[in-house]
C-alpha cells in the first residue's frame, strides 16, 4: 500500500548545469569521524548525506565517546541540545510548499505556473499530492504508473535557477510527498525519516491518511506532513478524528535506538499540507457563489469548517494558517474554471489548505493557481522564509569541550536513583478496542540516568500484548522529570484469551536503571467480555446477550471446541447464525442498502463504541434509537468479522479455497464441508452482499469491491504461515468474486 524511495548518483536531468539531482540508492549512513570534515565535501560525496544520512550536527559528540562511561554519547547530545543557542545562529531558508488533489488523472500540462512561475528559487521544495489513481487496483494491490508520472512532471517543473536533489518520495495509495533541496544544501540535510498513516475504513485502508517527512535541516528539525481527510460537508468530526489519528500514529525510530520514537509534534518546524476537505456550512450554495463573485472572502471565511474546529481547539491546536485572499479550490468542471455543474452540485469550499507551526517561520505568500485545469481542485502553494538554525564550528567545539570536562568529574558519581509517582495501576472495566491510559511521573535524582522497561525472565516483551509504555525507554538529566503513560488497549489478538480467561488484566512491568536498580510496577484490572474476539460457534450457542452471562459460562462456551457443534445436544438450542451479526446486517439491510461509499468510508470511533455495547448487552433498540451512521455499522460489521478468532471459512479449507479459485462448482464443495455455523455465516453474508449488488446504481458498489473487501476478511491465511502473497489476496477475492456473481 505504501511506498517509499530515499535518496543513485546525481543525474543532471538539464543541460547547462541547472536542474534535477535525482536521489535514489541507499548506502551506507556517514562514518561520525567524518562529520567535522562536512563543509570540504565532493559532489560525488554530497549524495550519502541525502540518500540516508542519519547524523546530525551534534551528534559529533560521538567523536568524544568513551567506552569506560556508557551514558557519555547521551549526556553529551541533551547537553548540547540545552546549550544550542550558545553556538548556534538563525538563517533564513526559503521553503515552498505545495498541495495538489489531482483527481486520479495523469499530468496534463506544465506544472510550472504552480511550482516556479514569479518566485526565486526556493532552497526546499515540499510538494504533495491527493487522489494521485483512483482506481481499484492502487486502492486494493500494489504500485501505480501515476506515481512515476507526477514525479517527473514536479522535476521537470521545478526552478529553472537552480539544482535540485530529490530527498525523499513517500507514497500511500494516491497521497504522495516529495521533498527536493538545492544541490549546495545536500550535506546539511541529515536523519531522514518517512512514514505513513491510513484512516481509511478499519483504521487502515490508505485511501484516506497522510504521509510524513522527517528531517534534520543544519541543527533545526522539521517535518512535513501531507494529509487527505474524509469527505463530504456534514463529516467533520470524522475529519478531526482523521487529524488526530494521524499525529498519534506517526511514529519516526530514531537512529539512537534506546530514545522513544519521534511523534510530528517533537520537530521544531512542522508543515502541514493536503486536501484537509473542510467545507462551508449554513449557506446554500448559490450564496457561497454570490460571495466568491463579491470576492468577500471573509464573510464566507467565518462559515469556514477549520476555521471553527481550530478555533474550537479541536483540531490543529498551536498552527497558523494565513489569510485566504483565494477563492475555493474546489470543486471546479475538469478542464476549467466553471464551478461543479454536475448532478451534485457540490458548494465551492477552501478543501486544500497549507498550516505551519514553529519559531522563526515567515509567509511570504498563500495563493491558489488557477492556471491549471487537469483536476476539479486547483493547486494551492505557500512560500515561507524558515530561520534554521546553523552551527558556528568553533563556538561548538568550545562548547563540547566544557560539557565534556563537567562530565569527566561526574565519573565517579553515585548510582542513579529515581523516585516514581505511582506503581499500582487498576484499569476497571476495560471494553474491546476501547483506549485506557494511566499515567505516572519518574523524577530523577542527581545523577544522569538511562531508564528501560525490560523483558522479565522467560518472556519475550516488557508486558503482555495488550499493554505498552509510551516511552518505554528514555533518559533523564539530574533533577529532571519524564511523564510515562501506560496505554491498554485489547484488540483482535488479545479480546479472545481474555473472554476465556486464558488471560488476564494483571501484569507486572520492571523499570531498570542503567548501572541502577529495578522498579516494579504492578499492573491489574478486569476485562468485560464482548462478542467481538468470540467464536462464531460460542456466540451461537449464547442465546443471551453477552454480558447477561457468568464469566464461567463465557469462559466455557468460548473454550468448546469448534467440531462440539455436531453433538451439541446437552447445550440449549443453538442459533443458526450469531445474533449480532443479524443485528447489524439487518440494520444495513433496513438502513443502508442504497448508501453511497458504503464498506469504504469509515465510521466514527464513538459510534462504534456504542454499537460494541449495544451488542453485548443486547441492548439493541437503542441502536435504532440514537442516530448511528451507516457508515459506523458497516465498520463495525468489518471489525466483527476481522477480529473472529477462526474466520468465517476455517483456517484449514484456506488452501483448498485458493485452489479452487475459479472453478464455482469445487468452490461450493469446499464451501459445503465448513462447520454448520460457519457455512450459515457464510452463506448468510454471500446473501445480503447480492443484496447491496441489486443496488449498485445507489451504492456504487460492484462485485470486484465487495470481493476485495471480504476477501481478505472471510479467507484469513492461518497464523505463523508467511506474509500474503498479492497472488494469494488475488486468489482469495477471485474465491468471494464466484459467490456474488452466482445465484446460491
Amino acid at each position: 500500500m505504501a511506498t517509499e524511495k530515499g535518496g543513485s548518483h546525481f543525474d543532471d536531468l538539464r543541460p547547462h548545469g541547472k536542474g534535477l539531482l535525482v536521489d535514489q540508492s541507499s548506502r551506507a549512513q556517514d562514518k561520525p569521524e567524518n562529520l567535522l570534515t562536512r563543509q570540504t565535501k565532493s559532489k560525488s560525496e554530497i549524495t550519502d548525506m541525502v540518500r540516508s544520512s542519519t547524523i546530525t550536527v551534534s551528534d559529533k559528540a560521538h567523536i568524544l565517546t568513551m567506552q569506560k562511561f556508557g551514558l557519555r554519547d547521551t549526556i553529551v547530545k541533551s547537553r548540547l541540545v540545552q546549550k544550542e543557542e550558545d553556538y548556534t545562529y538563525i538563517q533564513n531558508f526559503r521553503f515552498f510548499v505545495g498541495t495538489y488533489n489531482v483527481n486520479g488523472q495523469s499530468p496534463k500540462e506544465c506544472l510550472q505556473p504552480w511550482l516556479s512561475h514569479g518566485i526565486q528559487a526556493p532552497d526546499v521544495y515540499c510538494v504533495g499530492f491527493q487522489e494521485l489513481d483512483l482506481s481499484k487496483e492502487a486502492f486494493f494491490f500494489h504500485d501505480t504508473p501515476k506515481e512515476e508520472e507526477w514525479f517527473k512532471a514536479v522535476s521537470e517543473s521545478l526552478h529553472p535557477d537552480a539544482k535540485y536533489a530529490k530527498v525523499k518520495l513517500i507514497r500511500l495509495v494516491g497521497i504522495m510527498l516529495l521533498l527536493y533541496v538545492k544541490e549546495e544544501y545536500a550535506a546539511h540535510i541529515s536523519e531522514v525519516g518517512a512514514e505513513t498513516v491510513g484512516t481509511g475504513i478499519m483504521g487502515r485502508m490508505g485511501n484516506k491518511g497522510g504521509v510524513a517527512i522527517r528531517f534534520q535541516f543544519h541543527n533545526t528539525s522539521i517535518c512535513v506532513v501531507n494529509s487527505h481527510l474524509a469527505a463530504h460537508t456534514e463529516e467533520y468530526e470524522r475529519r478531526n478524528q482523521d487529524y488526530k489519528d494521524i499525529c498519534s500514529r506517526m511514529q519516526f525510530s530514531q537512529v539512537d535506538p534506546s530514545l522513544p520514537p519521534l511523534t510530528i509534534g517533537k520537530h521544531d518546524v512542522i508543515l502541514w499540507l493536503g486536501d484537509l476537505n473542510y467545507r462551508i456550512e449554513e449557506l446554500d450554495v448559490e450564496k457561497v457563489k454570490k460571495l466568491i463573485e463579491e470576492k468577500d472572502f471573509q464573510t464566507l471565511y467565518a462559515h469556514d469548517q477549520l476555521k471553527t474546529q481550530v478555533a474550537t481547539k479541536a483540531v490543529f491546536e498551536g498552527f497558523t494558517e494565513g489569510e485566504l485572499t483565494f477563492q475555493p479550490t474546489y470543486k471546479y468542471d475538469t478542464g476549467s474554471d466553471e464551478w461543479d455543474t454536475s448532478e451534485k452540485c457540490r458548494a465551492p469550499a477552501w478543501c486544500d489548505r497549507i498550516l505551519w507551526k514553529g519559531k522563526n517561520i515567515t509567509q511570504l505568500s498563500y495563493q491558489s493557481h488557477m492556471a491549471l485545469k487537469t483536476s476539479d481542485h486547483k493547486p494551492v502553494s505557500s512560500v515561507f522564509d524558515i530561520g534554521v538554525r546553523v552551527v558556528k564550528e568553533e563556538l561548538y567545539r568550545k562548547t563540547l569541550e566544557e560539557i565534556v570536562r563537567s562530565l569527566d568529574k561526574m565519573e565517579n558519581a553515585n548510582i542513579p536513583s529515581v523516585s516514581l509517582s505511582k506503581r499500582e495501576f487498576c484499569f476497571q472495566n476495560v471494553k474491546y478496542m476501547q483506549l485506557r491510559v494511566e499515567s505516572f511521573t519518574i523524577h530523577n535524582g542527581q545523577v544522569p540516568c538511562q531508564f528501560e522497561f525490560i523483558n522479565k525472565p522467560d518472556e519475550v516483551s516488557y508486558c503482555k500484548q495488550w499493554l505498552s509504555a509510551n516511552p518505554s525507554k528514555g533518559f533523564l538529566l539530574p533533577d529532571a522529570a519524564m511523564d510515562i503513560e501506560l496505554e491498554l488497549f485489547v484488540n483482535k489478538t488479545t479480546a479472545t484469551k481474555l473472554n476465556s480467561g486464558e488471560d488476564k488484566i494483571e501484569d507486572i512491568l520492571v523499570l531498570h536503571l542503567d548501572r541502577g536498580k529495578d522498579y516494579f510496577l504492578s499492573v491489574s484490572g478486569n476485562y468485560l467480555p464482548s462478542c467481538f474476539g468470540t467464536p462464531i460457534h460460542t456466540l451461537c450457542y449464547m442465546r443471551d446477550p453477552i454480558s447477561d452471562l457468568s464469566l464461567e459460562t463465557v469462559r466455557e462456551l468460548t473454550l468448546m471446541p469448534l467440531l462440539i457443534e455436531d453433538d451439541g445436544s446437552h447445550l440449549e438450542n443453538p442459533l443458526k447464525i450469531p445474533k449480532e451479526l443479524w443485528i447489524m446486517v439487518d440494520y444495513l439491510y433496513q438502513n443502508a442498502v442504497q448508501q453511497e461509499d458504503l464498506f469504504q468510508q469509515p465510521g466514527l470511533r464513538l459510534e462504534f463504541e456504542h454499537i460494541r455495547d449495544c451488542l453485548d448487552t443486547g441492548m439493541i433498540d437503542t441502536l435504532s434509537n440514537r442516530p448511528t451512521s451507516n457508515h459506523s455499522v458497516a465498520e463495525a460489521l468489518l471489525l466483527f468479522l476481522e477480529s473472529l478468532p477462526e474466520p468465517v471459512i476455517c483456517y484449514s479449507a484456506y488452501h483448498n479455497c485458493l485452489e479452487c479459485s475459479g472453478n464455482y462448482t469445487a468452490s461450493k464443495q469446499v464451501i459445503s464441508t465448513l462447520p454448520t455455523f460457519h457455512r450459515n455465516v457464510f452463506q448468510y453474508l454471500m446473501a445480503f452482499l447480492q443484496e447491496l449488488l441489486k443496488n449498485s446504481a445507489q451504492n456504487h458498489l460492484d462485485e470486484n469491491i465487495l470481493a476485495s473487501i471480504f476477501g481478505s476478511l472471510l479467507l484469513r491465511k492461518p497464523a505463523g504461515h508467511q506474509k500474503l502473497e498479492m497472488v494469494e489476496k488475488k486468489k482469495a477475492q477471485e474465491f468471494i468474486h464466484q459467490f456474488l456473481c452466482n445465484s446460491p
